[in-house]
């Protein structure tokens, strides 16, 4: 019976290749391109198809056909065979006749093929294929990238596209695609404010956003996306910055929406199943008592699996926390946290399975997750291990035994203490990744939290590349690579060098928000008043904690300053892509410049203050009295080059401080007047 349906099979082939070589193989000049599938291609591998046709068009200069019937083809043209051998007959055949080698098995689930063969003697076809659904996205993508220009992450960058002839797409040698050492990339939408805020609704991706992010992501590999800020997290509708910004809703329709658009370009969805959600939230004070709110909890995610998109999960995920706010589970009720988890982990996956049977199950050992797991809190053994780093790319813990489960990892290309400036890393994304993957075999699984994206693309690819191929990522060889793919020879190497200082004044846990937060304790100490914090205690002035940042600063604005020679340096050279090496290399490196200044003569006048306050001499506090002209002209720089920003057009508006994630404020001219009025009365 299977050799009938492979010789019934083989026959309609044949007329196919007899339509093809009367089309496509003339002598006379190529004036098309005919994308052949098969008639059994899925959606996503339609969609593929489209992008890589628009890819095409933006590349060379003939006419794109998709084709699955030979009797579209109604014009000479260079043909290119695309799908799996499941969905495409032609490709099926190929791979019998000894053509191609492609199969379920080779290269392997997400594995795939170039490879250029002919069609009855003549002249040269294309095929590009894949194992399986992403494997074949994967090597239409590579294809994109390597062979048209085309940057996964071009809507971000910008990067001008330099045109190929018909001649080019043939100027490649027989590639097989290795499958990705993990085989679950997940990228985690977290703290995404000003995506969100930049242009349409607050606190809600506007659609071209969301969907170039996921298109871009698809490209680098990311085959599963976490969805977290866009179902509502409590901050949102509960914390006063939030609520004073925007009386905030969400859109269930819309989350639906963004959940298939994903599934659609072939990526999973994954889901944490905490419970403060506004689309069905539970109160916090029944987060602290497991053995009391036990049917409290299981009823919450009853509704999310019944009533809510989130019946499309795909991955799911649970944190040993508090399942309302993202904090250390703390029992109201006496009871030992490591016990309560073993329960609800059991519990929770026994919902899953009834509901969704054989989907994933992810614990993400999140800051005291990973002391629980060490002091014995153990999940059914069905669940995957995410060992999460500590905000910057290293671990604070090890396992001290993976215990026969499949683990992986959760690493931060951002974080929120940096939000705003990147701190690039590719070298810890190779010494941490490789140590993780061949000291623990933590390669199941890996959760990338972008936060607000396009800060952070350096880090997010370079996390799709370890996790790819692991024996061929080198950090130097990387930076190479991804700077020279936009700039001149020069220029890049200006870009590196710029990136390696931004990362060297960004240690010990340090980012622009924490920047953030050590002014505002300056500012605190300089005007005699304690910080607020909305919804929070305020914190009382202390010139000892402005005193503990005094050496650390002053060593940040030594590499921030070279930083920005670099970057100047390199805008001045730079002739392909200015734009995006203005704001992708120079403008951040000058913000965090900008704010780190300013810090600087807040702590300059911290330490005349004291010195005032300690001897009493009146010219210590006039010399800090002096130093407020300064100040208030750095603050106004930093207020212009955020809301003037970037030179592309695009993305006006970004570092507006009005749409920024609030964390730890944002200093203000009210602050310095405060500042003027308590300094005037010492007087």
């Amino acid at each position: 019976m299977i050799r009938t349906l492979r010789f019934s099979r083989i026959l309609i082939v044949l007329a196919v290749l007899g339509v093809l070589l009367f089309y496509s193989f003339s002598k006379e000049k190529t004036t098309s391109c005919f994308l052949v599938i098969g008639k059994g291609a899925s959606e996503t591998e339609r969609n593929a198809v489209d992008d890589f046709k628009q890819d095409l068009e933006k590349t060379v200069s003939a006419k794109v056909h998709i084709v699955s019937d030979v009797n579209d083809l109604t014009d000479k043209g260079a043909v290119i065979v695309l799908g799996t051998p499941a969905s495409n007959d032609l490709i099926a055949v190929l791979n019998e006749e000894g053509k191609i080698k492609i199969t379920k098995e080779t290269p392997g689930p997400r594995g795939g093929i170039w490879a250029k063969t002919t069609l009855q003697g003549e002249e040269e076809v294309i095929v590009i294929a894949g194992s399986d659904v992403q494997g074949f996205q994967y090597a239409v993508y590579d294809y994109s990238n390597e062979m048209l220009g085309i940057d996964p992450l071009q809507y971000w960058t910008g990067k001008e596209v330099t045109p190929k002839s018909i001649k080019d797409l043939f100027n490649f040698t027989d590639r097989k695609i290795a499958p990705p050492k993990v085989p679950l990339l997940c990228y985690f939408e977290n703290d995404v404010d000003e995506l969100a805020n930049y242009r349409g609704d607050l606190l809600s991706y506007d659609w071209e956003s969301y969907t170039e992010m996921i298109n871009s992501l698809v490209r680098l590999r990311y085959n599963a996306i976490q969805i977290f800020d866009m179902l509502g997290r409590p901050e949102f509708f509960i914390r006063p910055e939030y609520k004073e910004l925007t009386d905030y809703k969400l859109d269930i329709a819309y989350v639906e929406k963004m959940i298939d658009y994903a599934q659609k370009k072939g990526m999973k969805v994954a889901i944490d199943f905490a419970l403060g959600y506004q689309i069905h939230p539970m109160s916090a004070d029944k987060a602290t008592c497991w053995a009391d709110y036990k049917e409290d909890w299981l009823t919450a995610w009853r509704y999310y699996l019944e009533e809510t998109p989130l019946r499309k999960t795909d991955i799911f995920i649970l944190r040993p926390r508090h399942q309302v706010w993202d904090w250390e589970y703390e029992s109201s009720c006496g009871e030992d946290k490591v016990e309560v988890f073993n329960e609800v982990y059991k519990a929770f996956g026994d919902l899953v399975d009834a509901y969704k049977p054989n989907a994933d199950k992810v614990l993400v050992c999140y800051s005291d997750g990973m002391e629980m797991w060490n002091d014995g809190f153990r999940p059914p053994k069905d669940w995957i291990v995410a060992w999460s780093d500590h905000g910057f790319g290293d671990f604070e813990y090890y396992p001290d035994t993976t215990d026969g489960y499949d683990f992986g990892t959760y690493m931060h290309a951002g974080f929120w203490l940096n939000h705003t400036v990147h701190n690039p890393y590719p070298e810890k994304v190779e010494s941490v990744m490789k140590e993780m993957f061949s000291g623990y075999d933590a390669d199941t699984f890996c959760l990338v939290n972008g936060q607000n994206f396009r800060p952070f693309l350096l880090n997010i690819e370079a996390y799709a590349e370890v996790c790819n191929s692991p024996n061929s990522f080198e950090a130097d060889a990387f930076y190479k690579k991804w700077t020279e793919g936009y700039f001149d020879g020069e220029s890049a190497e200006h870009a590196v060098a710029s990136m390696k200082y931004l990362h060297r004044a960004q240690q010990e846990r340090i980012g622009y928000v924490q920047h953030l937060w050590e002014i505002r304790e300056a500012i605190s100490y300089l005007s005699d008043s304690p910080i607020q914090r909305p919804g929070k205690l305020p914190v009382a002035h202390d010139y000892k904690r402005v005193e503990n940042d005094l050496e650390r600063v002053r060593f940040i604005r030594q590499e921030i300053n070279r930083a920005v020679q670099e970057a100047e340096k390199g805008l001045g050279k730079v002739k392909r892509n200015k734009n995006f090496y203005h704001d992708y290399i120079y403008l951040p490196a000058r913000l965090y410049q900008d704010l780190v200044d300013f810090e600087q003569t807040l702590h300059d006048m911290s330490v005349f203050k004291k010195q005032f306050e300690d001897t009493g001499d009146d010219k210590f506090l006039n010399d800090a009295q002096a130093l407020l002209p300064q100040a208030k002209e750095q603050l106004e720089i930093i207020y212009r080059n955020r809301k003037t920003g970037d030179k592309e057009v695009k993305w006006k508006n970004w570092y507006n401080p009005e749409i920024r994630r609030p964390n730890n404020g944002f200093p203000t001219f009210q602050m310095l007047d405060q500042i003027t009025l308590n300094l005037n009365t010492k007087s």
